[in-house]
Parts: structure tokens; sequence; C-alpha cells
């Protein structure tokens, strides 16, 4: 069974490039991780707010059995790096593993929840 997982822009045109790294990181999280059930990805191209200092902003939301979820949200002011739209998508990725990681132990009963 193929996870549904919606990818939206804003603020950006997508590129087929880009298109194709996130699917191939949301790929490499159901290699790992094959128990998604849905998801969605929004990447922020850094638009005209302030806040965000001309920052991209990845959003990635993923719906886990048992009504778990996996949300990886806010990008950090401040950090120069996420002005680099590959940085950001990296990263956002690699912090949806390592909670999925997480969620994955407690799933197996490897760690206790309060």
């Amino acid at each position: 069974m193929e996870t549904q997982i919606r990818i939206e822009f804003e603020n950006m045109t997508a590129s087929a490039q880009l298109r194709a790294a996130i699917d191939e990181h949301v790929a490499e999280l159901e290699k790992h991780f094959g128990r998604l059930t849905a998801g969605r990805v929004v990447v922020r191209g850094p638009g005209e707010r302030h806040q965000t200092g001309g920052q991209y902003q990845v959003n990635i939301r993923l719906a886990l059995p048992e009504g778990r979820e996996v949300n990886i949200g806010r990008t950090p002011t401040g950090d120069e790096r996420y002005a680099d739209l590959t940085f950001a998508v990296d990263d956002a990725f690699k912090r949806a593993r390592r909670q999925l990681q997480d969620q994955a132990r407690i799933l197996r009963g490897d760690t206790k929840h309060h």
C-alpha cells in the first residue's frame, strides 16, 4: 500500500528537481518506517514576511498508525543556512527521521511513554 503524501508550495515555483528530492526523502522514510499512513509537506519560499528573513520553511506532517503523528514545523529564526532551499528540505526530513525513530521505539515498546 502506497502512502498518500501531498506536496504543496507557497510563495515559490516548484521545480521538478525539488519535487524529486522530496519524493526521494519520503521514499527513504517509508523504506525505514513503512508504517506511514498519510502525510503533507509544505515548502514556503521566503516571501515578504520580515520574521523569516529570507528563509525557506519546510513543514512536514506524517500520520502513523494508532493516531500518532510526526510534525516538523518551525524553522529556527536567525539561522542563515535556511536561506538555502536544499538545506531547509534536508534538515526538515532529518528532523522527521529522528521523530519517526522515537515513535518506532515507542510502538515497539522499547521506550516507556507517559
